[in-house]
């Protein structure tokens, strides 16, 4: 099987929450994407609940885009601990923690439940389970610590 850079990273040595740049890829066409490793809380210690998670999802799916350019996607983990953000270019990761800081804001203060995408049968695969309740409280949390820009050391918070 191929290597994945996730599975040789030591979750026991990060300090969440931080953003990560994994690695950049440049395709057939020259054109560059990042990947980036957007952890949310402690590998191993912390866990978003499903539900709550997927609520962050749909909104910083929109919320980010609405304040940095080239997001193709957000992703969570199968872990619940945070995303991979996947970008055009090679976007300085200051700027991508200042678009996700001011998302989190905004899903702690501004959002309501008639904000969130995705939260019908149409629109979503699992419509039912969404917990903007549990998004704010978590989005609460990880501004509390605020977000490194070094998954090893605490820069920038």
């Amino acid at each position: 099987m191929a290597d994945v850079e996730s599975f040789t990273l030591d979750h026991t040595a990060v300090l969440a929450p931080y953003v990560r740049l994994i690695g950049t890829e440049s395709g057939p066409r020259g054109d560059v994407i990042s990947n980036f490793d957007l952890r949310l809380v402690q590998p191993n210690e912390q866990e978003i609940p499903t539900a709550g998670l997927h609520t962050i999802e749909h909104l910083l799916a929109s919320l980010v885009r609405d304040r940095i350019d080239g997001l193709i996607d957000i992703s969570p983990f199968g872990c619940r601990t945070g995303f991979h953000v996947i970008m055009w270019g090679e976007p300085e990761v200051g700027a991508l923690v200042d678009a996700i800081s001011d998302s989190l804001r905004a899903i702690v203060d501004d959002v309501q439940w008639d904000d969130v995408p995705g939260t019908d049968a149409f629109s979503c695969g699992n419509y039912r389970d969404h917990s903007l309740h549990t998004a704010k409280e978590w989005s609460k949390v990880v501004l509390e610590k605020g977000i490194s820009r070094d998954a090893f050391e605490r820069v920038g918070v």
